[in-house]
Order: structure tokens, then sequence, then C-alpha cells
């Protein structure tokens, strides 16, 4: 995984005062984490950012010994810290938590993985992979629920106002635990994380486009975050583009 390439950025947008997404990204090994805050209020930020630190530091930790357990232990110890927040006056403390990062060389725990995915929430990886676009998580959202089991159509006032009611979040009262992942990634992949304000805002055709072009990972990012400004800067928007080379 040396000689992988990404890039990360994030924007404002048109509608919020400040950036509650929060984002880190580390190449080698490869560590990358999308965080979206719920809501505008000092409590979002907060479980934001502690949320990124806590499950920053607990995977460095783990490294040498990394698998399922230890991710989700990651994840539990960032739900203990968020629920601390909640208990000040600071507003609904809570966030996603979407990550991409390497497998041990050898895992701790016997399991044939070179790329974890952890997801908590409506944030996404996508990867690009010989000229198709896939969605690898899942939405933890009534809307989702709805659409997939036809409560709803997709574009009906039902499925819009549903997917503001997340079914999992770092934060939520009854702890819950990320869906984990394995994937084995192939020369040529190129994967995005990225907040529901991309995910919400730029189409499916476009961001596909801007993945298959030749260009640098950095470049890919700038054409995201334009494209969710073009289409209205409704939400923070944060991307991280990798790509695994040839």
């Amino acid at each position: 995984m040396s000689a992988l390439t990404g890039a990360l950025g994030s924007e404002v947008g048109r509608r919020y005062r400040a950036n509650f997404d929060v984002a880190h990204l580390d190449l080698d090994p490869l560590l990358a984490v999308v965080v979206d805050g719920m809501g505008d209020s000092d409590g979002s930020a907060l479980a934001g950012r502690t949320t990124v630190d806590t499950f920053v530091e607990g995977i460095t930790a783990a490294r040498g010994k990394l698998g399922p357990r230890s991710i989700r232990e990651a994840v539990a110890a960032a739900q203990d810290q968020v629920s601390e927040i909640a208990r000040r006056d600071v507003g609904m403390a809570g966030c996603t938590l979407t990550a991409l990062l390497a497998a041990d060389a050898e895992d701790a725990e016997g399991v044939d993985a070179t790329l974890w995915i952890a997801q908590l929430g409506d944030s996404r990886v996508y990867r690009f992979r010989d000229d198709l676009l896939e969605l690898l998580t899942v939405d933890h959202t009534m809307a989702w629920l709805g659409v997939a089991h036809g409560l709803y159509p997709l574009d009906s006032p039902q499925a819009d106002a549903a997917r503001y009611h997340l079914t999992r979040y770092v934060g939520h009262a009854a702890r819950p635990e990320p869906d984990v992942l394995s994937v084995v990634p192939a020369p040529g992949d190129v994967y995005l994380l990225c907040s529901d304000g991309v995910a919400e805002q730029v189409p499916y055709p476009r961001i596909r486009e801007i993945l298959r072009l030749h260009i640098e990972p950095g470049a890919m990012v700038e054409r995201i975050l334009a494209a969710a400004d073009v289409a209205g800067g409704q939400d923070n928007a944060t991307a991280i583009v990798l790509r695994i080379p040839f």
C-alpha cells in the first residue's frame, strides 16, 4: 500500500455557518475517516472532532493486532466520549463515522482482508473498478430501509423526510455497532469516501464521470466539491479520494 495516492477536501457550502464535517487521512498505513456532525450545534462540532480523534487513536494503538474486534472497540470508545459530551448543555451531540483502513500485514484474527471499512450513519464509501461505480456501504437511515423495502418511492416526500432519520450513529443512546466489511483492492481501483453533502447533491453519473478521469486524486476531490457547490451547496461537503496503483 506504500504507493497508494490520495487526497482530502472539505467545504462549508452555503447553508451552514461553519463546517461540521471532520476528516482524517493517513496514507501509510492507510487510515481514511469521514465524520459528519448532526446539526449545527456546539455538540455536533464536539462530537465530530472527538469521534475522529478517538477512532484514530484507537486504530493506531491496535496496529499489529487490528481486526473487526479492535475496529469495533475503537468505535465503542468514540461512543463513550460522545456520550459524555451529550451530558453537557451543548446541543445535540452525534455524528456519522465512515472509515477505510489498511489491514495489518498479518491479521491478528486470521482474517484474509487487505482493507477494512467501518460504517455508522449515512456517509459513504464508493469504489470505481472496471468502469463500474459501486456503493460499498449502506446508509443507516429510515429512507434507505423504506426505499429498499418498498414502503415509498425514492423520489417521494416520505423518502426525503426519512433521510434525516438516522437509525445508527455515534452518540445514539443504544450504542449501535458499526458495519465492518473486508475489501480486497485491485490495481487501478479508485475509492471515494464522502459525507452526505456530496452523496445527496452530486448525482451518480457525475461521480462516475469524475472518478474515471486520468487525473490525480486531489484534482478529483476539487471537481467533486465543485459539483456539490453547483448543485446548491446545501450541506457541508467532504470527500477523500484514494487510488490503488496499477
